[in-house]
């Protein structure tokens, strides 16, 4: 977490404290290699030399500081023993421990050369072995870990907390905070040490005074009390009394409170943040209770000081909110209540526990580590030198993140499927099945007779996963039924129930239907390829990624920028994207930010070549002896090939066909490679996908190169008008007007249209999509751009947290946006030129409601009114001005078409 150096003086100081005679030489500047000024700090009683770097140079002799230590040396004709390690690397550990096992490695008699240290090469067998705990941290320096979970404050609470006591006392603060993979409702373990010595305790804590967890269903999933110390504190966040504890608290848990003697504490702070408005935000509630139980300054002056801190933090989003933070710290003191444990407690044998889901040994061996916070302690071999993992993992986590959960309510449903259309978690899904396959549900499985005509004689029910859910409630609001179909409850009341109506509902078979998937309705009998992912609550980017996989996933090959979609659809442990019935599902990869257009494009050649082997392969093997199913099979494939699902019903014929082909003497290799290119045989739908900061701005340049070229692939621009990934930098998609970093102020200038850029090439297909405002024009878009033979782009909008909005009704703000003339809906279609039509459609209707309506809604607007009220009305009017005049230059576009008529 810091540099090596501190930690390792740290521990020189402590074995030397200690009879050890070692020491260390910083070298602070690095190329040129100063050898006199390094020979000069090299003691003359030095026998042994064990240098560190932080690279990997395979092929290479040694790592560069080791090489230039080792010439240094030969060059003075001095011979001390010299070897090299490598530490740190992918930002691994490197704590007192470590730094013993480098001596100990040493003052062996036969030193490990090129070893590593912080890792378990069972490989290449170059780990050093690492010795027990060893505590090395100054006596009065206090130590706390803070569980949280993802956008619920607590990092921006520990934040505040070390500037109060940095500002407020002449104690040194240190503070480091991990992330999961997750956008948010991961996990979050904050480490915050404070001291009146200088803190050289660069390492994550690893015996703390105080522990707090922030979510009370960390307790079965997180060894949290690991390395506590003897008469520490505890501070737990739940609603439990002390017999609920008996029965959630895990054995181990409770014998660590009582066998160490901890003073613990509880609060419920969810209630408290409910009650005053403030949802999830439990940071104030668990700061105040942290001040009062540490100590570290004096509570009363943290209190006025956590007020200060509100107003700094909070101002900008009003007056009301302030004083619902501050309300928060009195309303935390008062619930703070000592758990009376009993001392039995140190024999516990029974309490809570977490039984993950049955899994494949991938799952078991690599993922659940990992998700235990235990995966540093994987070895080399656990992982693929290729990088390479499988799809389909989400499905094992089952965070059970939510507090509060929807539920069906039949007797109002009207089976329109939008709920499940624009879930952000693909966790709420409609289900069909014949009456026979219901024996065995659990009670209470309501289900409904199928309205539509496709689904008649069916039986219907929507069920969501309880334990995958973020509770967003999007699903509610968007609800069109006259009274809603759904509504949210806690889901610690009906957990049980649904997780078990859930389980059933997915063991259900697939009825023998066709159900058109180009409506909103029947996309939805899909399942979603894209699902349970790590992104935020109420994402308004992942709903369009999980349509898409609804309609083309199972032949889907998805290049991906870095950004948000990166982080949430690929990074470890686990991957969202998944697969059908039959095995299919989308492959994916990312590579950098700037070239990621340029990658897909390289599949799309890739892609292109192979199959064009595969055709001159089936032209050769149809002149051949073969079976005449077979030649037919071959013969429908080669005419509908580049036709998406009518290619892959006729792959699905020929592949039944290939295993039964015999083969003859003038066809034998042919069939042979056939067979090893049947995967080619479905039309690939290639997506390159990223938000704007990739499209607009630092991808843009091989964006354009791309669509440019006229290859058929399809642009996904999720369209957050921010850097969104990296903490809310200005872009060039970024409006008139928007409160940003680096537009602190507000931007002046307007916004880049790409989708502009791109129509004006003439045969590029391209759409602005909004799914909150126009769900059919959002399906059509996409199922005209995949059809396109052709490069797409579909501009998406993507209501985004760093938009500051009520989360839970991001589908209304991009309906917002829509009617408020901010964001107009086109479709730019080539093909209709072919056909004597105007190609550009404009899909929007004259706006209907105020723009500043719309831009008072989201804090990067009305902050502006409260931080620069004379500048916000100027930038407000620029804005309402380039609205206008953009919605008019779409009409005039769309006019074209009637005059050619006329």
């Amino acid at each position: 977490m810091g540099s090596a150096c501190d930690t390792i003086e740290e521990t020189v100081n402590y074995l030397n404290k200690h009879g050890e005679k070692v020491g260390l030489i910083k070298v602070r500047l690095y190329r040129p290699f100063s050898s006199e000024h390094f020979l000069a700090a090299l003691p003359d009683t030095c026998k042994k030399i064990a240098v560190l770097d932080r690279t990997k140079e395979p092929g290479s002799l040694g790592e560069p500081l080791y090489q230039d230590v080792c010439t240094a040396l030969m060059e003075a004709h001095q011979a001390p023993l010299v070897v090299g390690g490598r530490y740190g690397l992918g930002s691994k550990e490197f704590n007192p421990c470590m730094v013993k096992g480098v001596f100990d490695n040493l003052n062996a008699e036969k030193p490990k050369n090129h070893f590593t240290v912080g890792i378990t090469d069972d490989v290449t067998h170059t780990s050093l072995e690492v010795p027990s705990c060893l505590y090395t941290t100054p006596e009065g320096t206090h130590r706390a870990k803070f569980f949280g979970l993802g956008a619920d404050g607590t990092v921006g609470a520990n934040k505040n907390s070390i500037i109060i006591i940095g500002n407020n006392t002449d104690q040194y603060a240190q503070g480091y905070f991990v992330y999961d993979s997750k956008k948010s409702g991961g996990i979050t373990v904050s480490h915050l040490r404070f001291g009146h010595e200088p803190i050289k305790s660069t390492y994550m804590i690893d015996q703390a005074d105080f522990v707090a967890c922030h979510n009370p269903s960390f307790v079965t999933r997180y060894d949290i009390l690991e390395g506590i110390r003897d008469n520490g504190v505890f501070l737990l966040n739940s609603n439990w009394n002390l017999k609920e504890m008996e029965e959630n608290l895990p054995a181990h848990i409770k014998q660590t409170i009582a066998q160490k003697n901890l003073r613990f504490y509880n609060i419920d702070a969810f209630t408290i943040a409910n009650e005053l408005g403030l949802g999830g935000r439990i940071n104030i509630i668990m700061q105040a209770a942290f001040f009062k139980l540490s100590e570290v300054i004096d509570p009363g002056l943290a209190m006025k000081e956590i007020e200060k801190m509100i107003q700094k933090t909070y101002g900008k989003k009003g007056a009301e909110i302030v004083e619902k933070n501050v309300n928060a710290i009195y309303k935390a003191l008062e619930a703070l209540e000592e758990v009376e444990y009993p001392q039995s407690w140190s024999e516990s044998t029974t309490g809570g526990t977490f039984e993950p889901e049955d899994a494949p040994e991938y799952v078991c061996e690599n993922i659940y580590p990992m998700i235990e916070l235990k995966g540093d302690d994987l070895p080399v071999s656990s992982f693929t030198p290729d990088g390479t993992v499988p799809t389909a993992t989400t499905q094992y986590e089952k965070r059970g993140i939510a507090i509060d959960i929807p539920i069906w309510l039949p007797e109002n449903c009207i089976q329109c499927n939008q709920c499940s259309f624009i879930c952000p978690h693909a966790v709420i899904r409609p289900y069909l099945a014949r009456p026979e396959d219901l024996d065995g549900a659990p009670e209470d499985f309501t289900t409904l007779d199928g309205k539509a005509k496709d689904i008649k004689g069916l039986q219907y029910r929507i069920q969501l996963s309880p334990l995958d859910c973020t509770g967003c409630a999007n699903c509610v609001d968007v609800c069109p039924a006259k009274e809603k179909a759904l509504e949210m409850k806690p889901l610690e009341k009906v957990v049980e129930e649904e997780d078990a109506k859930f389980r059933f509902a997915e063991s259900l078979p697939e009825p023998d239907v066709e159900i058109s998937p180009n409506t909103v309705r029947g996309s939805q009998y899909r399942k979603p390829l894209f699902e349970y992912s790590g992104a935020c609550a109420g994402c308004g980017e992942t709903p369009y990624i999980k349509v898409i996989t609804q309609l083309f996933g199972n032949r889907m090959v998805i290049a991906n920028a870095t950004g948000c979609s990166s982080i949430y659809g690929g990074n470890a442990p686990t991957v969202p994207y998944t697969v059908d019935r039959k095995g299919r599902g989308p492959a994916w990869a990312s590579s950098l930010f700037e070239d990621n257009a340029e990658f897909g494009f390289g599949y799309s050649l890739a892609i292109n070549q192979q199959r064009s082997r595969l055709i001159d392969l089936i032209n050769q093997i149809m002149q051949t002896d073969i079976s005449g199913p077979f030649k037919e099979a071959l013969q429908n494939w080669l005419e509908v090939k580049d036709e998406g699902d009518p290619s892959l019903t006729a792959a699905d014929q020929v592949r039944e066909l290939l295993g039964a082909e015999k083969p003859q003497d003038n066809n034998a290799e042919l069939l042979s490679e056939i067979r090893d290119k049947a995967s080619l045989l479905p039309k690939r739908s290639i997506w390159i996908v990223g938000g704007d900061g990739w499209a607009y701005d630092i991808g843009f340049g091989g964006l354009d190169h791309v669509i440019a070229s006229g290859a058929d692939v399809n642009l996904l621009v999720l369209d957050t008008e921010v850097y969104s990934n990296t903490g809310g930098q200005s872009s060039k998609s970024t409006p008139t007007a928007a409160i940003a970093k680096f537009a602190a102020a507000g931007k002046e200038m307007r916004k880049k249209d790409l989708g502009l850029m791109a129509v004006t090439y003439g045969y590029v297909y391209v759409a602005m999509v909004s799914m909150g405002a126009n769900q059919s024009q959002f399906l059509k878009a996409i199922t005209e751009a995949e059809a396109y033979p052709g490069p797409s782009i579909i501009i998406a909008y993507s209501p985004c947290i760093g938009h500051g909005i009520d989360m839970s009704k991001s589908q209304r703000e991009g309906k917002l946006a829509v009617e408020s003339g901010y964001w107009p809906l086109y479709r730019y279609n080539p093909m209709l030129t072919k056909e004597g039509k105007n190609p550009f459609i404009l899909d929007s209707k004259e706006p209907k409601e105020d723009l500043r309506t719309f831009m008072m809604n989201e804090v990067r607007f009305r902050s502006l009114t409260k931080e620069f009220p004379e500048r916000a009305e100027i930038l407000f009017k620029e804005a309402e001005k380039v609205a206008k005049e953009r919605f008019e230059m779409y009409k005039q576009l769309a006019m074209v078409q009637a005059d050619s008529e006329n």
